[in-house]
């Protein structure tokens, strides 16, 4: 109580606990990973974690498709683990310097990763050997 009979009271102020898959630090994990891969092989890689649906291959294609212009040298991860698939889309200009072979290994990996629980893990490491594959972005 205050001299005039007012109350009053401290509280102590707690951020809200992150709502998604990942924690902060994942995320900034993650992060980090698509920027060296896209910088690294001069493509630009992203990541797609949702359901995919019944057609799979047709709802990747469409997600890489709603990126833009920017498609043909874009790389589009899409993992759906509910459904247990994984879908690797590439633009006509990332397709000629990533090998469906280094592809496969990608989501080889992602597939062991992810049947031990580590999710963040599988993503990352697939960036990685995608970018790998792609080797350094050509000089201009």
């Amino acid at each position: 109580m205050t001299a005039s009979g007012r109350r009053s009271a401290a509280k102590m102020y707690e951020p809200d606990a992150p709502s998604g898959p990942f924690s902060p630090k994942q995320l900034a994990r993650l992060d980090e990973a698509l920027t060296l891969a896209s910088r690294e092989a001069g493509l630009d890689f992203s990541i797609y974690l949702g359901a995919l649906g019944e057609d799979s291959q047709a709802e990747a294609a469409r997600l890489h498709a709603s990126i833009g212009e920017a498609a043909a040298q874009a790389v589009l991860v899409a993992v759906s683990p509910g459904e247990r698939r994984i879908e690797i889309v590439t633009g006509t200009y990332a397709a000629e310097r990533l090998p469906d072979r280094g592809a496969k290994l990608a989501v080889a990996s992602m597939v062991a990763s992810f049947k031990e629980g580590d999710l963040i893990g599988g993503l990352v490491n697939s960036l990685r050997m995608l970018s790998d594959q792609a080797g350094p972005a050509p000089k201009a």
